[in-house]
């Protein structure tokens, strides 16, 4: 039995603006559908990902701002910096560790995102006796 990951919801006060941010990130509008006063869809997927996000009004009774390290892996985490610096985010600078290299940014209520390349990235040639 297969279970795919295929939704998640990121609580936001302002749809709007959320939206912007995850297109400036680089996200895929897919869908942005008023379903009632109360109801408000909308649905972005990274490029290459099975997985999507939505935001809207009436999906969750979370806080915006409470998510916190979502994740999203890349195959290069400079040129994953490099992009996003370039669309105008403020990414952190590149943390190494040995399961992986990181740079986290935040939506615009807070929503914490983790972007990480799995195989750390090589900083230093290794001793020769390592080698």
């Amino acid at each position: 039995m297969d279970i795919k990951l295929e939704l998640v919801i990121v609580p936001v006060t302002d749809v709007d603006r959320a939206k912007a941010f995850y297109e400036q990130v680089g996200f895929h509008a897919d869908h942005d559908v008023t379903v009632s006063e109360e109801v408000r869809f909308v649905q972005l997927t990274p490029p290459g990902s099975a997985c999507s996000i939505a935001l809207g009004r009436g999906l969750t009774a979370m806080e915006p701002g409470s998510l916190d390290n979502m994740q999203v892996v890349v195959a290069d985490i400079e040129a994953a910096h490099a992009d996003l610096t370039a669309r105008g985010i403020k990414v952190d600078g590149i943390e190494d560790h040995p399961y992986g290299s990181f740079v986290h940014f935040a939506d615009p209520d807070g929503n914490r995102w983790a972007v990480q390349q799995t195989v750390p990235r090589r900083t230093a040639t290794p001793p020769a006796d390592a080698r």
